[in-house]
């Protein structure tokens, strides 16, 4: 049996952690260089426990949602 999301480490606890890893996302998907890349706004959902970060480059914008337990992107939409 495995533990509740409650009693699970989780690996994104801070926001720098959720920030970085949707710029290396970003970079790694669009080819563009981490440096260009800049932080919009952050946000973190108590109920599902996934971080919401957007981010811009050059004229794009994007939502990153990551899943805070497991330390990944779930989901990376282009607005």
């Amino acid at each position: 049996m495995s533990p509740g999301i409650g009693l699970m480490k989780r690996r994104l606890e801070k926001e720098k952690d959720a920030i970085a890893l949707a710029i290396s996302g970003i970079a790694k998907k669009y080819d563009i260089q981490p440096e260009s890349i800049k932080t919009l706004e952050t946000k973190y959902d108590d109920d599902s426990g996934d971080w919401y970060v957007a981010l811009g480059w050059s004229e794009k914008k994007a939502i990153i949602q990551m899943d805070s337990v497991l330390g990944t992107i779930t989901e990376i939409k282009e607005i």
